[in-house]
């Protein structure tokens, strides 16, 4: 264990010369820049606030601030492990000249979108602000639920960008499965209109957890329980090594098929 510490401490600038390539990458010829991702998710609430609570009339109290922070976390998820799967194809190059910790694109990816994520939770919190929003004490404990959705995001993130290595066609499925998955977690709609054979099948998803403990701390001034914290660190476990033992498993086939 100490090799592996020891190796990513060395490669640690290359790590944060990365980070910055693939934010500059996604913001190259962009006006306003790394500001898109606070203008962004602001947009994205106002259209879905109008939509929502006017033509299907969810009655959700502070509904603004309770979609964003859904968007916040569901986002996050859909972005960082979307640009995960081609984390090893499109640095094929350079994997094949010189030896780099392979691991290291995927986790560059996750990071710049953890950037993007932080600048979305300034938007909440001036959102919070703008509707007259109580910030409660609570709000100091929101890293739990974005740290527990970072570590989920980077096993699947793992597990995707060593699998697409072999299976191209996965990054057409996935958007789909995206998609469903958008559907089975309570971003837009409340928990209480699920018809009861579905309310399960919404609670077993590991993202609805996560999200239902940061609208805890930011609307409801609810600290998060113990055992949805222990659920939480299991999933976010679990996924993790998984993820790690597929990337492993797989990463000394890549210079054959990148």
């Amino acid at each position: 264990m100490s090799a592996y510490i020891q190796n990513f401490k060395k490669f640690r600038p290359l790590l944060w010369e990365l980070i910055a390539r693939d934010i500059k990458i996604k913001y190259r010829r962009s006006v306003l820049g790394v500001l898109w991702t606070l203008l962004n998710p602001l947009f994205m609430m106002i259209v879905l606030s109008v939509v929502f609570s006017n033509l299907f009339k969810f009655d959700v109290e502070y509904f603004p601030v309770y979609l964003l922070s859904g968007q916040l976390i569901f986002n996050f998820y859909s972005e960082s492990t979307t640009n995960s799967m081609s984390a090893i194809l499109s640095n094929g190059p350079l994997i094949r000249k010189i030896y780099v910790p392979k691991y290291l694109f995927v986790i560059s990816r996750i990071f710049s979108s953890t950037i993007n994520l932080l600048s979305s939770f300034t938007a909440l919190i001036c959102v919070m602000l703008a509707t007259r929003v109580d910030l409660h004490y609570t709000v100091l404990l929101a890293p739990i639920p974005l740290f527990f959705i970072v570590v989920f995001s980077l096993g699947v993130g793992l597990i995707l960008s060593a699998v697409t290595v072999k299976f191209r066609d996965i990054m057409h499925l996935y958007s789909v499965f995206v998609t469903a998955l958008m559907y089975l977690t309570p971003v837009i709609y409340p928990l209480s209109i699920l018809p009861r054979w579905l309310y399960p099948i919404v609670m077993l998803n590991p993202i609805t957890n996560i999200l239902q403990m940061l609208r805890g701390v930011m609307l409801y001034n609810t600290i998060p329980s113990i055992s949805s914290m222990l659920i939480a660190a299991a999933e976010c476990g679990i996924m993790l090594a998984l993820g790690l033992y597929v990337f492993y498993k797989n990463q000394d086939e890549f210079i054959l098929n990148v």
